[in-house]
């Protein structure tokens, strides 16, 4: 039995248009010299250089002037250090100067890939067999650095996407940083920045049972100062640094439209790029519902698996993920808790499919191996495609598999529901090969997913293009299911 796949006409690509004005800093001796010389201006000479700027740059900004003070008030250590008043200044001066440090990003531009597919928290005012939907995608700018951006959506009763038209700009969030730390639960979690025993010891020793990051900071660099000539042990204890940077929360200003809410790298453990954000709608066993997304963190260097929290969309928590499952790329954590645990799938080997299970939802030890590669378009490895969906006949997980030519294709396998280290059965065949149209982009012959959804009896499946753009595809659930069972194990 063939199955039925349907490739839907949406194509969502890179919007250049899409841009973002965010802080620009090139050294402190520049930096300086730009506020001296902006200082030093006439008031007609400050007013004929910013009423362009404002007049040209409010039609791409929402509230430039809010932004352009917010980036100079980010300099008052220098202003301090140049004995310069900054609180004196009058505003139009102000505001000058923060536009020097000032640069528009375009969040999109060289790619917009990687989707994942959840329901919205409102559903109201729909008519029968419709639903809203987000979509999260893996946004790549200058530099090839990700963030994660969204859009929104309504699914017919034909299961024919239409997508909200975006906003008008696009909004950074507040960042609000963790302001203390427990010395147990900090030290458990940095067991992964592997610093030798004594080490660590002497960096707790130095702290009190609780501690702030400005603390933490001191402690580092005083001891980064001692051990000055063994750089492979200072750059561990600067990761041990990053580790408390990993935790903060991202506020959006409530007049957003969701496409106008962008998450950029924030900490320097991303300082590379945040990818292919796995959202999943969690449903406590209380009832409460939480979206959760797991994503890979990149600072150049190290992969670092991080979880982020919401509720509405407008408010995120940002956390770390620890323990020897939480390595590599690829987690996607399931739905709901499976036998009053916690439950996610890892890839911890880069080409193996685990499964463990954790009290906590930022630990995780213990990886059992649940899938090895088995057919010809997966002997490279295997991954999984967002976090499994239930069904009556058992979590059904939409997978990758890697073959002939670095080929990335789509497949999909079925889970016990009890006991989901069982697998009842997987595709032979893949369910979505590149085609003629999909195989070009920024890395050729890739599809790829981060999160399906049922909707009207039928799977849908959002996915990138080769790295670049993003489309759907829909197949019948039942036939799915069918096929899945007739391949077996």
């Amino acid at each position: 039995m063939r199955l039925p796949v349907e490739r839907h006409a949406n194509k969502i690509a890179p919007d250049l248009k899409r841009v973002v004005a965010r802080f620009f800093f090139n050294g402190e001796a520049r930096a300086k010299a730009i506020i001296q010389k902006v200082v030093s201006m006439t008031d007609s000479e400050v007013d004929v250089t910013i009423t362009p700027i404002l007049r040209e740059f409010s039609k791409r900004h929402r509230n430039i002037t809010r932004i352009f003070e917010r980036h100079a008030d980010k300099l008052k250590v220098l202003f301090n250090a140049l004995e310069i008043n900054y609180d004196n200044m009058d505003l139009k001066r102000r505001l000058l100067i923060g536009s020097y440090f000032t640069n528009e990003y375009s969040i999109e531009s060289a790619a917009f890939f990687n989707p994942s597919l959840i329901e919205d928290v409102d559903q109201s005012g729909l008519e029968d067999g419709e639903k809203r939907v987000i979509l999260s995608f893996r946004a790549v700018g200058e530099g090839h650095i990700s963030s994660i951006a969204f859009r929104r959506g309504i699914i017919n009763r034909d299961n024919e996407i239409d997508l909200v038209p975006t906003g008008n700009y696009v909004d950074e969030a507040e960042i609000i940083r963790n302001a203390e730390y427990h010395k147990s639960s900090f030290f458990q979690n940095a067991v992964s920045i592997k610093l030798p025993d004594s080490v660590m010891q002497e960096v707790q020793d130095s702290l009190e049972e609780k501690f702030d990051y400005v603390g933490l900071k001191r402690a580092i660099r005083d001891m980064q100062q001692r051990y000055q000539e063994d750089h492979l042990l200072k750059k561990s204890l600067e990761r041990l640094l990053w580790l408390a940077d990993a935790y903060y929360e991202l506020n959006f200003s409530l007049d957003t439209d969701i496409s106008d809410r962008v998450i950029f790298p924030y900490s320097e453990a991303e300082s590379r790029g945040i990818e292919d954000a796995r959202f999943v709608k969690y449903i406590s066993e209380d009832g409460d519902v939480k979206y959760y997304a797991t994503y890979t963190a990149f600072d150049g260097i190290t992969i670092q698996p991080k979880l982020m929290m919401t509720r509405d969309f407008y408010n995120f928590k940002i956390m770390p993920l620890y323990g020897e499952g939480a390595q590599n790329k690829n987690l996607a954590l399931f739905p709901r808790k499976i036998n009053g645990k916690y439950a996610m799938i890892s890839r911890i080997d880069g080409f193996n499919n685990y499964i463990m299970y954790s009290d906590r939802i930022t630990v995780w030890e213990n990886p059992q191996i649940l899938q090895t590669p088995k057919h010809p378009w997966e002997f490279v490895q295997i991954g999984n495609c967002g976090s499994p969906i239930e069904t009556p006949e058992g979590w059904l997980m939409i997978t990758h598999g890697v073959g002939p030519m670095r080929t990335y294709c789509i497949g999909a396998c079925l889970l016990d529901l009890q006991d989901p280290t069982i697998e009842i059965g997987r595709l032979r065949e893949p369910l979505l090969i590149p085609n003629k149209d999909e195989r070009e982009g920024y890395v050729p012959n890739v599809l790829y997913s981060c999160g399906s959804m049922v909707h009207n009896e039928e799977l849908i499946i959002p996915y990138g293009l080769s790295d670049y753009a993003s489309s759907f595809a829909t197949v019948p659930l039942q036939k799915l299911l069918d096929k899945i069972k007739e391949d077996g194990v």
